[in-house]
């Protein structure tokens, strides 16, 4: 994703060798999460969540555009079967951001290993930190009191918060837009950074519009994480129906040529 107004500074942070150096390639240097093993990442479930909110053209987004279009190209009634055309923002929606989304080079979707799509999670709930502070980062702080509770994260592992932000999704409140931009969470780079380099993780997930937090203007969370060789989930809906640990995510990314991210059907099986 990018706000509107942020392409000038991303296109300026492209242009500087030294700024992936910094960050994208320094995190790339880091070690990737071996594959979980299948036997481990998918045990039986009793239910399966459904962390996917309905994709429509009202659903927000953030050029207050739709992210979708669809027109009808045939009708049952007229042609014996019903077929729409798709006009689609593949950055709309829940949706998965592949490393080359932020990146000069890097995996797109169709590219991941589906066994980095079938893997642990682990739900870091801030809700209460959220509902006082609509620009709240989920901190490194957050993680430690995870770890405290449920022990370290598990290897290959997708770490998600829950900021609760997905009941606001039918409400401005979503994107939280003023004078002085957007307000809603995301993830801290000091946590982003603490997951690249101290813990074992494949997938960060979000259920706001962002990884970064709405005020963001360097979506430096980001740049750390996409070009390290992960991915990352955003709108994500209905964590708060997941345990904080225990469940596996399913993650139905896109198998398209060259698109840096897509709309995704996400099952956490629990």
């Amino acid at each position: 994703m990018c706000a509107p107004g942020c392409q000038e500074h991303v296109f300026a942070r492209l242009s500087r060798r030294g700024f992936f150096r910094g960050l994208g390639v320094a995190a790339a240097g880091s070690t990737l999460p071996a594959l979980p093993a299948l036997a481990q990442s998918a045990p039986r479930a009793n239910r399966v969540i459904d962390l996917t909110h309905t994709l429509s053209p009202e659903f927000p987004t953030f050029f207050g555009v739709p992210g979708i279009a669809m027109k009808r190209k045939f009708d049952f009634k007229k042609d014996g079967f019903n077929l729409f055309d798709w006009e689609v923002n593949e950055h709309s929606g829940t949706h998965i951001d592949a490393p080359i989304h932020f990146a000069a080079e890097g995996a797109g979707p169709a590219e991941l290993d589906p066994r980095s799509l079938v893997l642990p999670l682990a739900v870091v709930d801030v809700q209460a930190k959220a509902a006082a502070n609509a620009d709240y980062q989920m901190s490194v702080g957050d993680i430690e009191e995870w770890e405290k509770a449920n022990g370290k994260l598990p290897d290959g592992c997708c770490v998600a918060m829950n900021s609760g932000w997905d009941k606001h999704v039918a409400s401005p409140k979503f994107v939280g837009k003023d004078a002085n931009g957007f307000h809603f969470p995301g993830v801290s780079f000091e946590a982003a950074e603490f997951l690249v380099r101290q813990r074992s993780v494949w997938g960060l997930a979000v259920d706001t519009l962002s990884l970064d937090h709405g005020p963001s203007k360097d979506f430096k969370t980001h740049y750390l994480w996409l070009p390290s060789g992960r991915w990352g989930l955003e709108n994500v809906a209905n964590l708060g129906s997941v345990p904080a640990k225990g469940a596996t995510l399913v993650v139905g990314a896109p198998k398209v040529k060259d698109a840096t991210g897509g709309p995704t059907r996400l099952l956490a099986l629990a």
